[in-house]
């Protein structure tokens, strides 16, 4: 998993979960705590509410994106921009800035006036937003989206938020949104339910992973409470979204939600294996779409995917020796070795066949020995009896 550097804070598999706590200077936004005209009242909340509290990055919202508001136009937004400018220059607390937009000119303008990341809401929509954010090499929120500037979010069929998370490419600090909540008429609390079942699979694109999960309908259904008592249920979902893959979490609720992530990412598996030059990690794939994800990522045919749930590792280098070792064990163990031009190389099968791999391999290299004995001995149960016996 790639991580990304955001103004000098790390995101990703190698860093802790990061909170992004909200501050809205559109008077329209529906969560009132949040929402301010006055920059110093604002800055004041981002300090003592969000910074102090535990948030990591701060997002400010020009406008809300909910569909029973008019969309803004970019000359709109540049008009409030001014006032979050304002913000930033009151706030003492140190934190990543980001600017939640849909419009590269008012990315361009905010980044040029002290912000130091960009939330988009459309996902690229504007095409011109990666080449902004490139230009300014910062960290980009990047949430599924139409290609459609004034539908933010409102992917209706689960199944298109992976490509619609690719329209007009990724930067290479493009950290992926997979869009929660009722961004439309037709995308229902199922949708939401069934793209929370489904995390694992965003991290086939390789990039960092944001969720913006408070409180939202989807989660407040399944007990029956009002937004003003749904923190508990926006809690638990919140450590299970870091053990399934999320990074940072946008949430009201900072000091609860930072130490639910923190839970959610204690509990987490430890999946990257190192010896010498050789380094492996087990991804995180519980089904044969979310295999066919990765492979396609490395560039694979992604209908070379195992038909049923198979155990996915990938080499982050391998030599020739190495790999060609690796390329004649799988012909006969059963597994199956996949790599493109990405220089990165999966392995993937069931547990008999990544223990067959192991032994088929060993004697070329004394690291690649060394991490196919780990991956052997996390499907075995030899070590386990014999310290009984």
């Amino acid at each position: 998993m790639r991580n990304v550097d955001a103004a000098g804070l790390g995101i990703g598999d190698d860093y802790p979960p990061r909170i992004m706590g909200v501050l809205n200077v559109s008077e329209e936004s529906p969560y009132e705590p949040s929402v301010f005209d006055d920059a110093a009242e604002a800055a004041d909340y981002v300090d003592t509410a969000l910074i102090d509290e535990g948030a990591d990055i701060v997002d400010i919202g020009l406008e809300s994106a909910n569909k029973r508001f008019e969309v803004l136009s970019a000359e709109q937004e540049l008009d409030r921009l001014d006032t979050a400018v304002e913000v930033l220059d009151h706030v003492s607390g140190d934190a990543v800035f980001s600017i939640e937009t849909r419009y590269h000119e008012v990315a361009d303008e905010a980044l040029s006036r002290g912000f130091d990341m960009v939330n988009d809401i459309c996902g690229f929509a504007d095409p011109k937003m990666p080449e902004v954010c490139e230009a300014h090499d910062v960290a980009v929120a990047k949430m599924a989206s139409p290609p459609d500037l004034e539908r933010p979010g409102a992917v209706e069929e689960v199944d298109d938020i992976y490509e619609a998370l690719k329209q007009n490419g990724l930067t290479d600090k493009t950290i992926v949104d997979p869009a929660f909540g009722g961004w439309s008429e037709a995308k229902t609390l199922e949708d939401d339910r069934e793209t929370f079942r489904r995390l694992r699979e965003f991290r086939g694109l390789g990039q960092p992973i944001l969720v913006s999960i408070n409180r939202k309908n989807f989660l407040r259904e399944l007990a029956g409470r009002s937004t003003e008592e749904a923190l508990p249920v926006s809690l638990a979902a919140t450590s299970m979204a870091v053990e399934r893959g999320a990074h940072v979490v946008r949430t009201h609720d900072v000091a609860e939600t930072r130490d639910a992530a923190l839970v959610g990412a204690a509990f987490k598996r430890e999946r990257v294996r190192e010896a010498g030059a050789v380094e492996v990690e087990e991804l995180d794939v519980t089904t044969p779409r979310e295999a066919a994800r990765h492979i396609e990522r490395v560039g694979g045919d992604p209908r070379a995917a195992p038909d049923a749930v198979s155990n996915v590792f990938e080499f982050a280098s391998l030599s020739p020796e190495q790999r060609g070792a690796l390329v004649a064990a799988t012909k006969e163990s059963g597994a199956m070795l996949v790599g493109g031009e990405s220089g990165r190389t999966l392995l993937v099968g069931t547990p008999g066949a990544l223990v067959r791999t192991s032994v088929a391999a060993s004697g070329v290299s004394e690291a690649l020995d060394a991490v196919l004995a780990e991956i052997a001995e996390t499907f075995t149960y030899e070590k386990t009896y014999a310290e009984r016996a």
